[in-house]
């Protein structure tokens, strides 16, 4: 069987062409492992594939919940492992494209077994919150620093569960990653990983946050809020989201929101790239996406090894 490939890398890396193009040239179909994409509605922000590419290319797990709800790590292995079961059975192949880390580690190696939630706790690090984003942080730094470094500052939800986590353990949630026993993968696969340049990767993301705010994602997080979406959702925490909605509410302006998206879309690469370079057997691309293809092609054909090109060729 095929291996599943997966194409990971930073924001702004040209991971989106480059599963497009995988999967037009080995006919196969793209399966999206992005935290927000998955949300209906949030297009601009997300930096969705056109609806032009998905229509030519099939791609799964986009916009399948509704902004409303909070789509889990959980979830999108179970659906991800149905969407791999089904493109197989069809005698395709499965390219798993995205920046979610997390979402990609759980699918391959299993998810994270942490301690049981503790409401009441919990219920007190929301109100803590409430009052006082700045000195939760500082606990968090105290607790677990790997999580300080690894999550970003207004990251409500994982902030308070790896605090919630280090104190229910008694022990840092970084340290309880570390300590997990080592999972035979649950697909063989091939990881390709993007690592361009970091002053081209840098110059980019400010021409796509530019982009988006030209294409109009702040009449997008207007018709969000407008729709009933709660600040608190999960779907308003992504990046360009948050940023928008406190230009709504006058507390920003457009340019402080601009340059507070570029720097937290900079600070996601480096963490993303961070993740990356822990994962075993990366196959590093060392420029852009779009730009690999026929090296990434070349490169899998030369793992076939000449009997099976010959066997598809006469086939």
């Amino acid at each position: 069987m095929t291996p599943l490939l997966v194409v990971a890398g930073p924001t702004a890396a040209g991971k989106t062409a480059l599963g497009a193009a995988l999967a037009e040239r080995l006919d196969g179909e793209v399966i999206s492992a992005d935290a927000f994409a998955v949300y209906r509605g949030m297009d601009i922000g997300t930096a969705k594939p056109s609806a032009a590419m998905r229509q030519h290319i099939p791609h799964h797990l986009i916009d399948i919940a509704d902004p409303h709800e909070t789509y889990s790590a959980g979830a999108f292995v179970r659906d991800a492992e149905a969407a791999i079961a089904d493109i197989r059975r069809r005698g395709r192949v499965p390219v798993v494209v995205g920046g979610t880390h997390f979402y990609v580690r759980a699918l391959l190696h299993g998810l994270f077994e942490e301690p049981p939630k503790d409401p009441e706790l919990r219920a007190r690090l929301e109100l803590e919150w409430e009052a006082d984003p700045a000195a939760v942080r500082a606990r968090l730094d105290i607790l677990d620093p790997g999580s300080a470094v690894r999550i970003p500052l207004r990251d409500r939800q994982r902030t308070l569960r790896a605090i919630e986590v280090s104190m229910v353990a008694g022990r840092p949630m970084s340290d309880l990653w570390r300590a997990q026993p080592a999972r035979k993968p649950a697909f063989d696969h091939v990881m390709l990983g993007l690592r361009p340049l970091r002053s081209e990767l840098h110059a980019r993301i400010e021409t796509r946050v530019g982009g988006m705010l030209s294409a109009g994602l702040l009449d997008e997080v207007r018709s969000l809020l407008q729709g009933g979406v709660p600040r608190s959702a999960q779907a308003l925490r992504a990046i360009g989201y948050r940023e928008c909605a406190w230009v709504l509410d006058g507390e920003w302006s457009m340019a402080r929101a601009r340059d507070e998206m570029v720097v937290a879309t900079r600070r996601l690469a480096k963490r993303q790239l961070t993740w990356l370079r822990s994962e075993p057997a990366v196959e590093w691309l060392a420029e852009f996406g779009e730009t690999v293809v026929d090296e990434v092609v070349a490169r899998l054909e030369a793992r076939r090894g000449p009997d099976a090109r010959a066997r598809q060729g006469t086939g």
